[in-house]
């Protein structure tokens, strides 16, 4: 069976116990069956254009790390709450040159999306999963929260290390920072540089005054702009990389999320920005495009760019509502564009789950713009399928392999996006027609026309109730398999199960008999 058939049948994987088939869906298709099936197959297309022999690449069924050269280096880079207007291809005066040309000559991914908060779409993407699925659809892992990552899910890096990969992280975590065994470390990274939590001082490296600074599992302390540390630490990974293992890498940045902050030098780039959140917040999307060209560079001169796949996204769309900016008090106007895009960060609209996009890998991906429909959770079976990878765990996917689509501009085996599925709403999209339902009262139910209306400026769910009847039946389906979400569990915990509060012993004097 080819991968482009499972790819299509992996989007109705199911068990018996938690998932489901839909109608006229009999196959169940397990993750491991999924990504070991098409090993062969992915090793063979991958091997045959750098004239790797027919007897190498028959031996990805047995030996996945065995396939040596023909799997390809991975740098996957993430931006956090990058506007999707906020990048120079899309038209914006921010300066982005190394990040433009990476998309000019790769795919630009211009219906790609995520979830709509930052935590969920990490765990998205290093599952292939929906957060759903496991109890992480709801907000963000917060500063007090004990949670994290549910650890009997098997993560991209560890797939990837199984089948031979060196794997590294630089940047921003947010998975879990409470117990080590949720960290990077622990969860299939032979290294790790950075940040644990959400959100941090970008000089001071701190949050809520609490240092926040890793090299592997102990903390460091040292000065300088984290997202710069970010792209030097990840030109140090390529400068020491050992050839005989092909490399992941994964670089997450923590711009342009607030606290708004950037180095002098970028600020001057920008003089010609009156508002002053709007010029740091360019300044901070300059120093990641610096530091991507420098890792660029870095990979020229190890001589690997050529078998290098390099994968841009963000995590979210922009924050346009302060409700959404994190930890920090921003005053005055928000600065994120997410352009044509309804609303922003924390919501189910375009603006807040439709993410600027890319791949490039010279040779393998032809320079153009890919219009079919994926989700950030098709990161890990399209990798893994790349890397002849084999999954640790039996848990269906949510995520399809896209790399026939991607690579030999085949339609897009992906027909649905789901956006989100909790307690209170639920948003999916099938073809054109997208849905949202707040459940919460008063209840609200939009449905959109995306192909006529980008913008959801219209609803049309009075129109067309057989269509909303039709999406909110996924919905509740969707909702049945769901697990109760971990932040309001955590929620509860805090409210109800903390010590009692007193009034301080100066207080009790002060009011006396």
């Amino acid at each position: 069976m080819e991968r482009r058939e499972l790819a299509e049948q992996g989007r109705n994987m199911s068990n018996d116990r938690d998932f489901p088939a839909e109608a006229g869906v009999t196959s169940k298709i397990t993750r491991r069956d999924a990504l070991m099936a098409g090993t062969a197959a992915a090793v063979s297309r991958i091997a045959a254009p750098i004239g790797l022999s027919g007897a190498l690449a028959g031996l990805a069924g047995g030996q996945a790390a065995a396939a040596g050269p023909s799997q390809p280096n991975i740098v996957f880079i993430v931006a956090d709450d990058q506007g999707w207007k906020d990048i120079g291809y899309h038209g914006s005066d921010i300066k982005t040159p190394n990040i433009d040309k990476l998309a000019a000559e790769g795919a630009k991914l211009e219906e790609y999306y995520v979830q709509p908060m930052c935590t969920p779409t990490r765990c998205a993407l290093m599952t292939g999963r929906y957060p759903l699925r496991y109890g992480m659809q709801v907000g963000v892992v917060p500063a007090a929260g004990t949670y994290g990552l549910p650890l009997d899910e098997t993560l991209l890096p560890q797939i990837l290390r199984d089948a031979g990969y060196q794997t590294a992280m630089s940047g921003k975590w947010h998975l879990g920072h409470a117990k080590t065994a949720y960290w990077p470390k622990q969860r299939g990274f032979d290294s790790f540089y950075g940040a644990t939590v959400g959100e941090i001082d970008h000089f001071k490296h701190a949050a809520h005054g609490i240092a926040d600074w890793y090299r592997n599992n102990k903390p460091i302390k040292e000065p300088g702009f984290d997202n710069t540390l970010f792209g030097q630490e990840a030109v140090r990974v390529i400068n020491a990389h050992d050839q005989k293992k092909p490399l992941f890498l994964y670089l997450a940045f923590t711009a342009p999320h607030t606290p708004f902050q950037a180095p002098k030098e970028y600020l001057d780039r920008y003089k010609n920005i009156a508002d002053e959140n709007r010029r740091t917040y360019a300044a901070m999307i300059s120093v990641i495009d610096d530091e991507i060209g420098n890792v660029v560079a870095a990979l020229e001169k190890k001589g690997i760019r050529d078998n290098t796949l390099i994968v841009f996204m963000s995590d979210n769309g922009g924050v346009v509502n302060s409700m959404f900016t994190g930890d920090s008090k921003v005053s005055g106007k928000l600065p994120a564009d997410n352009g044509p895009y309804r609303d922003g960060k924390g919501t189910l609209y375009e603006g807040g789950t439709r993410s600027v996009a890319f791949m490039n890998w010279p040779g393998k991906i032809k320079p153009g713009v890919f219009n079919g429909l994926m989700h950030v959770v098709d990161m890990l079976p399209t990798l893994a399928g790349l890397a002849g990878a084999k999954p640790g765990k039996d848990k269906p996917l949510d995520g399809m392999d896209m790399w026939p689509a991607i690579s030999e501009g085949k339609p897009s085996p992906r027909t649905e996006i789901v956006y989100n599925v909790d307690p209170m709403a639920g948003a999916v999209r099938e073809g054109e027609w997208k849905l949202l339902w707040s459940a919460t009262l008063p209840q609200k139910i939009e449905l959109f026309n995306l192909a006529q209306d980008k913008s959801e400026a219209a609803n049309l769910a009075d129109k067309y109730p057989d269509k909303v009847k039709a999406l909110q039946t996924r919905i509740t389906e969707l909702a049945t398999q769901m697990k109760p979400p971990l932040l309001l569990m955590e929620a509860v915990r805090l409210t109800y199960f903390t010590p009692l509060v007193t009034p301080s012993p100066e207080d009790m004097f002060a009011a006396g008999d």
